[in-house]
């Protein structure tokens, strides 16, 4: 499975928060209207369950049935990656087998959070998951949410591992991205930030795949630059990436870190403010509610232009 184009796995991802209803119940109704609304939005692919679908809050039955609905939802329009993250390997496994009972196209995982494996033992999770799980894996290294960093050298191993396919890289280095995109070009995709100027010299020398942003609130930017850049038109893709980088400074920390709330709950309080069915958090995560703080998440928005984006329909 490890070789070059295994996967198409490439551009602009949403890292789908799960949508859940105001008494803390899972919204399977809002689920759906928020996977056909990435749909219209002409993403490049889904991620479900990562650390924006609050998996670390949801009991194992609702996490399934999460992924049950995406594939069931975008089966053959995108790919459906499932995140598996647990605190051991065996529960990993579990995740990695439902997914590839309902057709999901891969899996991805962080380092075990909490533990604070060493490289070695991060190398022998990712290689018990890849021996165990017949499917696609994409190793996920997640310093912010894991307190460890995976690597370069650590990466080149596991890309040595027969499923692995790509890398997610939030780790918010750009030197340490592009060094990874150099290290395992022609091996496995590598998502990290490439939506800059110096993002997409990374991607014309070494081939970075793409982004995986939570809840995709730059897709109406990022999707044509994208576009414009597998294209060859490089004027227009500048044109994009500037609008998207725009956005990212209005709402984002060089560290991941939001500017008005945590992450998922300012990312939930935003869509709220754009119409788009991302539900409520849930504990321990707290709602948005600072009456100045949602004024200043609303100027943002309108800063960035996406309140005259149609949320409804995708258009641009």
């Amino acid at each position: 499975m490890n070789t070059p184009g295994a996967v198409s796995w490439r551009g602009y991802w949403p890292a789908a928060p799960t949508p859940f209803a105001a008494d803390g119940s899972l919204d399977e109704s809002a689920w759906r209207a928020l996977l056909r609304l990435y749909a219209e939005h002409r993403v490049h692919g889904v991620l479900v369950n990562g650390t924006t679908g609050e998996w670390f809050s949801q009991t194992p039955q609702e996490r399934r049935r999460v992924a049950e609905i995406a594939v069931a939802e975008l089966s053959g329009r995108v790919p459906v990656v499932i995140g598996c993250g647990a605190f051991t390997a065996a529960e990993c496994v579990r995740y990695g087998e439902h997914a590839r009972s309902i057709g999901a196209d891969g899996i991805l995982t962080t380092p075990p959070p909490y533990a604070h494996p060493s490289q070695e033992e991060i190398y022998a999770f990712y290689r018990t998951l890849a021996e165990a799980v017949d499917l696609p894996l994409m190793v996920y290294n997640w310093p912010r949410g894991t307190a460890v960093d995976i690597t370069v050298d650590t990466l080149v191993r596991l890309a040595g591992l027969d499923t692995v396919v790509a890398v997610k890289d939030s780790s918010g280095d750009e030197l340490k991205v592009a060094d990874t995109c150099a290290a395992l070009a022609g091996r496995v995709q590598v998502f990290g930030r490439f939506i800059h100027r110096r993002g997409m010299a990374v991607m014309a020398e070494f081939g970075g795949a793409g982004n995986i942003d939570g809840g995709g609130l730059g897709a109406p930017f990022a999707v044509p630059f994208y576009e414009a850049f597998w294209a060859g038109d490089l004027d227009r893709a500048r044109e994009w990436s500037a609008r998207y980088e725009r956005l990212v400074n209005l709402l984002v920390n060089d560290d991941y870190s939001s500017r008005f709330a945590s992450p998922t709950s300012q990312l939930k309080a935003a869509m709220r403010l754009l119409g788009q069915p991302g539900g409520h958090v849930r504990p321990p995560l707290l709602p948005l509610e600072d009456p100045s703080a949602l004024l200043g998440l609303s100027a943002a928005l309108d800063e960035a232009g996406l309140h005259s984006c149609s949320t409804s329909t995708g258009k641009r």
